[in-house]
């Protein structure tokens, strides 16, 4: 792997390119973005120069598309034209269905290795890139097949993700978007619901006093909307689905207030909590049911 073109120089692409450099890749990276972008992108380190989409895609041996979701889906048969018959096209999407479908439909002239890093942060842009972004993270993989993971660039691709520090897991799309529903989607949902929510009761000042419980548990809510309007129209079912067994749990929690029984629930919430805090996923499989 000596060129990756990277589509999208923000904080995943960026941060992407300046993890690779960190490692030791010594080739070249080219960035492919908006011009204010790239200007950004050269001035951090993170590319080393930058070409029309085309060109880019034509030179490189890795494409690397960290664009938002429904930007994805449109590149993906524009490139197709493109690339070389031996270079690897992956993504960095939230959600993998939609994509690993498109790119099955349109990229017919090279191999596509859906990917999904579990980094990021509120803020967005490549100026806060960071070559320590997905370090001990999961990055999770979702091929078209099972053989594309054997395909000599996407395991030279599984070295580099290691050699930066992911911790890289396999799995299908379908349960990919099935998990993040609850464990990405759902937590975004219930924060941003709870500012909305002190919005409406305050009035839109600020509540007379406050703890620290109430900044963690709105910190997602600085996410843009922009962001994630994507994720949730991508994976609008299992959101659905998610959302609905949240409720239900919200609402046996009503009716449980000033009873013993919620010992039970807050007993087995804290249980949860503290194996996800104490648990280190090793790089592996996801079940795939």
């Amino acid at each position: 792997m000596q060129t990756v073109a990277i589509f999208g120089v923000g904080l995943i692409g960026g941060s992407f390119a300046l993890a690779l450099k960190k490692a030791g890749f010594e080739g070249r990276i080219i960035g492919v973005s908006s011009p204010a972008t790239l200007e950004a992108a050269r001035e951090i380190g993170a590319i080393d120069e930058a070409l029309p989409a085309a060109q880019a895609a034509a030179d490189a041996d890795l494409i690397y598309l960290a664009q938002p979701i429904c930007r994805i889906l449109d590149t993906l048969p524009q490139i197709n034209a493109w690339v070389r018959p031996d270079a690897l096209v992956t993504d960095a999407g939230s959600t993998k269905e939609a994509i690993v479908a498109r790119a099955g439909e349109t990229l017919t002239r090279c191999a596509f290795l859906g990917g999904h890093p579990l980094a990021g942060k509120e803020l967005r842009g490549v100026m806060h890139a960071d070559a320590d972004l997905f370090r001990s993270r999961p990055y999770v993989l979702t091929p078209q097949t099972d053989a594309n993971m054997g395909l000599p660039l996407a395991i030279t691709f599984l070295e580099w993700l290691e050699r930066i520090g992911a911790r890289p897991i396999v799995t299908k799309p379908a349960q990919h978007d099935r998990v993040v529903a609850y464990t990405s989607h759902l937590p975004q949902l219930t924060s941003t619901a709870l500012a909305a929510c002190l919005n409406g009761q305050f009035d839109g000042a600020k509540p007379a006093f406050w703890g620290p419980a109430l900044l963690d548990t709105t910190r997602l809510a600085l996410s843009a909307y922009d962001i994630w309007k994507d994720i949730l129209y991508t994976n609008r079912a299992h959101i659905e689905t998610a959302l609905d067994a949240y409720i239900d749990q919200l609402q046996q929690l009503r009716a449980m207030l000033g009873g013993s029984d919620l010992k039970g629930v807050f007993d087995e919430g804290a249980a949860v909590a503290a194996r996800l805090r104490d648990f280190v996923q090793p790089p592996g499989r996801l079940d795939a049911k």
